[in-house]
């Protein structure tokens, strides 16, 4: 389509699946709502996750948004990311994040250097480096929304399940919020006042201090471009631990901030693609 002024508009690609079901979460409604803003930028076209390699070639750009976990289709994943390579198709979220984009490493590492992230091992022989709790919690190294994940007693580890699976403490903590940025800048704050219901958010006006947590993860991310949510946990102590660094396809609870945030938000993010397609 070409504007008024002879222009021809870009053309994005937006892949989602708008049936998958998620606890707490409306994840087709998001989109529905993202892409009827986009559209006002953009000639845009929505497609399954498993249909987006064949149809990358047609559009000037790609925008992954809540197209579920990438465990469900791992083959029609990897060759989208593979198809956008070869033919050098701008993606947004760009693929080349540290965080969940590539697997739950990162917490291991963090934990590592010494970063404020819930203290995390992947191996039988690092048992010993968490520190004492009345639980803790094993879970798959790429897992997402809490599959696989279970709590023990004690910790433990088979030899034989090193690098896959994740071991940290079950942390005692006041509330989880999350923190949300568009590339570098963040947007808003939203935080679950009651532990037991995770997605019952409301808007939480960050501190200096908050802000400056949020975005030591954001600068240690290589995310060249894309929305990121990072999310973490206010402990008894009342300080912040990581508790995960979503970057892939994070949902963004737009349901739950005011209207004038949410045109915000949508603003900075058609900014952002028409960047990066150019």
């Amino acid at each position: 389509m070409t504007t008024a002024s002879g222009l021809r508009r870009p053309s994005v690609l937006f892949v989602t699946d708008l049936a998958y079901e998620a606890r707490g979460r409306r994840y087709g409604d998001e989109d529905v709502f993202l892409t009827s803003r986009l559209r006002s930028r953009f000639d845009l076209a929505l497609c399954h996750p498993r249909d987006a390699a064949a149809l990358l070639d047609r559009f000037d750009g790609v925008v992954v948004r809540n197209s579920g976990p990438v465990l469900h289709h791992p083959e029609a994943y990897d060759a989208f990311r593979r198809r956008a390579r070869e033919l050098r198709t701008p993606v947004y979220n760009a693929l080349d994040g540290s965080g969940d984009t590539a697997g739950k490493q990162y917490l291991v590492d963090m934990d590592r250097a010494g970063l404020p992230v819930i203290p995390t091992v992947d191996r039988a022989a690092d048992l010993g480096l968490l520190p004492e709790a009345e639980s803790y919690v094993v879970k798959p190294k790429r897992g997402a929304d809490s599959e696989g994940l279970r709590f023990v007693a004690r910790p433990t580890l088979d030899p034989a399940d090193d690098g896959t699976l994740l071991v940290q403490p079950r942390i005692d903590f006041r509330h989880e919020v999350s923190f949300y940025f568009v590339d570098h800048d963040f947007q808003y704050a939203l935080y679950a006042p009651d532990p037991a219901r995770r997605w019952v958010l409301e808007p939480w006006e960050a501190s200096a201090a908050d802000l400056e947590f949020a975005r030591t993860f954001v600068e240690w991310n290589t995310l060249s471009h894309g929305i990121q949510r990072v999310d973490a946990c206010r402990t008894a102590a009342g300080g912040l631990l990581l508790v995960e660094l979503e970057d892939l396809n994070p949902y963004l609870s737009l349901d739950r901030v005011s209207t004038e945030v949410r045109e915000a938000f949508v603003g900075r993010m058609a900014d952002a693609v028409a960047a990066v397609l150019g």
